[in-house]
């Protein structure tokens, strides 16, 4: 330390610490808000102090289909272990009572095939061969090394009652499984949003847009879309309402809601007076606590199966003056889409006040447009000359290059005195 002091002198050093400091913006870490629909469309919602736990076992079906898959196996496993391990206590229980496993105990090797009319079900000896035997009913193997007689009422009863049980087991788990694999939000991960929506002018309205997509050829039928804003208000008595939902129209030229989705469409929300987006202006936008959740519904062509897609904006995720660019072309009579333009979007010429204030004063619309028009002539200028002073560098450029690669002419001297010019 003392070397370094003598080498650096400290006033240079607090200058120097101060001047980073100063250069450094402290920013804050911003706490991520919190968003009611995620953006791959799961609800973000924690259910806490739920006291009444028995009303998920009144709907034990829905309630093993919104099972995990590795909770689903392993009830699906113990179900039929359980069950064969039930029966088989009460096979051994038929045979001990019966007397069959003290008369195959007492009989030998030769006296033992004439047992096999006096038992209750052959061969079984043990508890062990009592569970093989409730295997074998119950998935109907059927190896023939153990079968029932009719010595025992009680034990075709039995074989009855695990007969049912058997099919309630396998009905119940089959239709869990189909309805897990075959669950509507499968269908929905090959529908996509745009990352971002745009607010711009449209038909001499501001407009609230977004693109949605489908990635399979299969269609959706009878899609409709619809749009709510989930705000925190607070009414005039002082009641806070954290989530206060709110419809708002879709514009649709059709007269029903619904869309056919063959191709990405841009979604439409024309901002008027019935949209609580009427009063946001640019800048006002940035610090509004909304979120705008889009449900995308319809019926799965494949299957019939209603699905739905889900998304959500935050205020940071809308983009004030921009246009989504065309991605739907026509090449050799077969419309082509390029999804890797989906999201793109570009910056367009809008005003920065809210609706009610275009609609006050609509000047403010047509002053935007003329600025916009007027910066695009002035681009346009700029980028004429920046090409002819281009042009006539490289013009000069050539020029210059071709004098220097011109043949220089030689004088030569003859003994007479008269000059002869020659090129060389």
């Amino acid at each position: 330390m003392l070397a370094r002091k003598s080498i650096i002198p400290e006033e240079y050093v607090l200058a120097r610490i101060a001047a980073e400091n100063l250069r450094k913006p402290r920013i804050r870490d911003r706490l991520p808000k919190a968003r009611f629909i995620a953006k791959s469309g799961a609800c973000n919602l924690a259910h806490k102090n739920i006291r009444e736990q028995g009303r998920f076992l009144q709907d034990i079906f829905t309630t093993l289909v919104d099972l995990k898959w590795r909770h689903t196996l392993v009830i699906f496993t113990m179900s039929f272990l359980c069950s064969w391990l039930l029966f088989a206590i009460m096979w051994w229980l038929v045979a001990f009572a019966h007397g069959d496993i003290y008369a195959y105990m007492e009989k030998s090797g030769m006296e033992k095939s004439s047992l096999e009319s006096t038992v209750c079900v052959t061969n079984v000896r043990s508890f062990t061969s009592a569970f093989l035997f409730s295997i074998e009913v119950q998935v109907t193997i059927g190896f023939g090394g153990r079968m029932m007689t009719e010595e025992c009422p009680l034990a075709i009863t039995v074989l009855i009652l695990q007969n049912i049980v058997g099919l309630i087991i396998n009905a119940v788990m089959l239709g869990c499984i189909f309805m897990k694999t075959a669950q509507a939000h499968r269908r929905a991960e090959t529908l996509i949003f745009s990352r971002h929506a745009v607010i711009a002018v449209r038909n001499g309205k501001l407009c609230f847009m977004f693109r949605v997509g489908d990635l399979r050829k299969s269609m959706i039928i009878s899609a409709s879309v619809r749009i709510q804003v989930v705000k925190k208000t607070t009414t005039p008595e002082g009641e806070v309402v954290p989530i206060h939902q709110l419809d708002i129209p879709v514009d649709n030229p059709i007269e029903s809601n619904n869309i056919f989705l063959v191709a990405p469409l841009i979604i439409c929300h024309v901002i008027d007076k019935r949209s609580p987006l009427y009063d946001i202006s640019a800048t006002d936008l940035a610090n509004q606590d909304l979120e705008v959740i889009v449900i995308l519904e319809g019926v799965v062509e494949t299957t019939g199966i209603t699905t739905q897609a889900r998304t959500s904006y935050i205020a940071e995720e809308i983009q004030w003056g921009h246009r989504f660019v065309s991605i739907v072309t026509e090449e050799e009579g077969v419309y082509s889409v390029d999804y890797s333009k989906f999201g793109n979007t570009v910056k367009v010429a809008a005003p920065r006040c809210s609706a009610r204030e275009l609609d006050e004063k609509p000047s403010i619309l047509i002053q935007t447009l003329q600025k916009s028009e007027l910066s695009h002539q002035n681009s346009l200028r700029k980028r004429n000359s920046m090409r002819r002073n281009n042009s006539m560098r490289r013009n000069n450029s050539i020029r210059r290059n071709n004098s220097s690669l011109m043949v220089p002419k030689v004088q030569f001297m003859t003994p007479e005195g008269n000059q002869n010019t020659s090129e060389s």
